[in-house]
């Protein structure tokens, strides 16, 4: 499906449908909704009889056939944790593991393998690979030469929110289509519609990204997220052992993603202490005050080992360790 947003993408990316390169990397910002336009555009390519603006009808053979999740000529690699399932598997002592956040090289094997054979209705064969940051170096290496000889009337649509992650050698083998974010009036429309109280500072918080603020509203850790908000706000009187006790069950990510954005309205309340908090508008009171009992210098080093946390934070070896390390850190700003 589109988004009400997604009007001038889809035109820019219906246009491509007569001279469609062999790979396309469809990049933008988190939860504007990349995944539902990939999937959408690889439906409306596989449709019997496309609309005239090239959206799938939705009603032909292989319309059907896409929907139900099983068009012989469609492929989808993503993550375990993706999948609609959801069910973990088991380790030989039939302890139930939980699924895998990345692409295994197990899949990419089953996707080399599927694409060297021909189609099944002598047409297009499509494959969405998202997110593409979720490949490891191997399974990233192998579909590296996949994409340099790429099988006959195959197209990969490859989806991704963190184009920094992916290989140059990759990026060199696609074509580039970015994604813009929607406006804001368009996305507070679309969350009133969905019943979100509070759009505008669900909205702040997601930064611009309304799928990312509808399922903020839906998470459970929302109530822990606000609570951190608030102990943030106290500054250098902020307890960061107590903090870290008190969060130790909420996810690692999500914990790093707050303090990434409350850290980043700081930084622009020191370079540009007129602008509003871009993340938390409503705090604007304490993000000046905490502002003022620090500096721009120590803010962007922050940032800088914030960065590095993340690019570990869905494995960390031991979450509460993490939080305390980075909530001590934080502290520290203000002494």
């Amino acid at each position: 499906m589109l988004y009400p947003w997604q009007t001038e993408d889809w035109q820019r990316l219906a246009g491509l449908r007569g001279r469609l390169p062999h790979a396309l990397l469809i990049h933008g910002q988190q939860g504007i909704g990349k995944r539902d336009l990939a999937l959408h555009f690889a439906q409306g390519l596989l449709c019997d009889t496309p609309r005239a603006d090239g959206q799938p009808c939705g009603t032909c053979a292989a319309c059907h056939w896409f929907s139900q999740g099983n068009h012989p000529d469609f492929t989808v690699v993503r993550p375990e944790a993706l999948e609609a399932a959801g069910d973990a598997d088991t380790d030989d002592s039939g302890k139930k593991k939980a699924p895998s956040k990345v692409i295994r090289m197990e899949q990419v094997r089953a996707l080399i393998d599927t694409v060297g054979i021909g189609t099944h209705r002598a047409g297009l064969r499509l494959v969405v690979v998202y997110p593409l940051d979720a490949l490891q170096s191997e399974g990233a290496n192998a579909l590296l030469k996949t994409l340099e000889e790429p099988p006959p009337s195959t197209v990969f649509l490859l989806v991704t929110d963190r184009l920094d992650r992916v290989l140059p050698t990759i990026l060199s083998r696609c074509r580039q289509f970015s994604v813009q974010r929607p406006a804001q009036a368009d996305a507070l429309a679309w969350l009133r519609g969905q019943g979100v109280g509070d759009a505008e500072a669900q909205l702040a918080l997601a930064g611009g990204s309304p799928l990312t603020a509808l399922h903020a509203t839906e998470a459970e850790e929302q109530p822990l997220q606000r609570w951190l908000v608030s102990q943030l706000a106290a500054g250098a009187g902020f307890d960061a052992l107590g903090a870290a006790e008190h969060l130790q069950k909420m996810p690692v990510p999500a914990v790093l993603g707050i303090l990434q954005r409350w850290t980043y309205d700081l930084l622009s309340a020191c370079l540009a202490a007129a602008q509003p908090p871009r993340y938390f508008p409503r705090e604007q009171a304490a993000v000046t005050r905490c502002a003022q009992a620090t500096d721009a210098h120590r803010l962007q080093a922050f940032l800088a080992r914030l960065v590095n946390h993340r690019r570990s934070e869905n494995h960390p070896l031991a979450a509460r360790l993490v939080m305390e390390a980075v909530f001590l850190e934080y502290r520290q700003l203000f002494q």
